[in-house]
């Protein structure tokens, strides 16, 4: 063995054991936060940005409470036409535990009719609101609905007021997409911005099944 190996050897068991003992104290003070954490509330999840992953989180997030047998359901605005991977599963699948509403038939340039999508859009706004009143369905996922804000297809006013006075106490709302609104931000208990860094479709790379739907 050479002197450096030897060096190795000896200093490595001292390492571990300074980590051993850091790790220690951390798990200590983790516990002590957490155990300060009883409370349980119904949250407000706004997933938005120019980054890929909104609806894949929100559908994340929808598979979970499957996962536990807690009733959920999804409204898709604008883009409710797509045959997607998550559509088809729950629906063939998880009927029973999930509702899938598509409210929408394309995004903006492809439809090209305002009053349209601002009717599909009340629309699913609508049924959100039954869905979310039921206190038996523990998340609803508004997919897409910030690009209706956007436009202004559906009232933000309305929407914040809906969300903060009749949600039920112990209900999930999670609203994905783009440019959402600052007061819609402002209500949201968890809001998070997906950074964009880098992305295929700029290098002519179409979107692509299990990837983007």
């Amino acid at each position: 063995m050479t002197a450096q190996n030897d060096t190795d050897a000896i200093i490595a068991p001292n390492d571990d054991a300074r980590h051993a003992s850091k790790m220690v104290k951390k798990k200590a003070a983790r516990d002590k936060i957490m155990a300060a954490k009883s409370g349980e509330k119904g949250l407000i999840i706004v997933h938005t940005g120019a980054g890929k992953g909104k609806s894949s989180s929100g559908f994340g997030m929808i598979l979970r409470c499957i996962a536990h047998q807690m009733p959920s359901a999804v409204v898709q605005f604008i883009k409710g036409a797509w045959d997607t991977g998550e559509r088809r599963l729950i629906e063939e699948n998880f009927a029973h535990l999930c509702q899938f509403h598509a409210m929408g038939e394309g995004f903006t340039w492809e439809t090209q009719d305002r009053a349209r999508d601002i009717e599909l859009a009340q629309a699913g706004w609508e049924k959100a609101k039954e869905l979310i009143r039921d206190d038996k369905i523990k998340m609803v996922l508004l997919d897409e609905i910030n690009i209706a804000l956007r436009y202004d297809y559906l009232d933000i006013a309305e929407v914040t007021r809906f969300l903060a006075e009749e949600k039920p106490p112990l209900t999930h709302v999670v609203l994905t997409g783009r440019n959402a609104k600052d007061s819609l931000i402002e209500l949201a208990d968890l809001a998070t911005e997906m950074t964009l860094i880098k992305h295929p479709f700029r290098a002519g790379i179409k979107g692509q099944k299990g990837v983007e739907f």
